[in-house]
C-alpha cells in the first residue's frame, strides 16, 4: 500500500499483488491519506509529543488518585465519627 502512496507501484499493480480489487486499494488509499491528514490537524492543536501526551494523563491521574485519596480519608473519619475509632485508623 505504501508504495502506491509512494508512487513506486500502481493501483492495478498492487490489487493484482494482494488478489483484490482496484476500488478497495484506491478505497484504502484514500482512507489512509485522510487519517493522516486529520492526525496531522490534531498534532496542530494537541501535545506536540506523545511524551507530551503521556505527561498530561499521569497528570490527570496523579490529581485524579489524590482526590479519591482525600475522600477515602473523609469517609474514614465519618465513620469513626459514627462507629468510633478503628483499629486502623492513625
Amino acid at each position: 500500500m505504501l508504495s502506491v502512496i509512494a508512487g513506486e507501484q500502481t493501483i492495478a499493480e498492487a490489487a493484482r499483488r494482494e488478489k483484490v480489487s482496484e476500488q478497495s486499494i484506491g478505497r484504502w488509499k484514500a482512507d489512509f491519506l485522510e487519517a493522516g491528514k486529520t492526525a496531522l490537524a490534531a498534532g496542530k492543536s494537541g501535545p506536540s509529543t506523545r511524551e507530551e501526551q503521556l505527561e498530561a494523563e499521569v497528570a490527570d491521574l496523579t490529581q485524579a488518585l489524590g482526590e479519591a485519596h482525600v475522600e477515602l480519608r473523609v469517609w474514614k473519619r465519618s465513620a469513626e465519627g459514627r462507629l468510633g475509632p478503628s483499629r486502623t485508623s492513625r
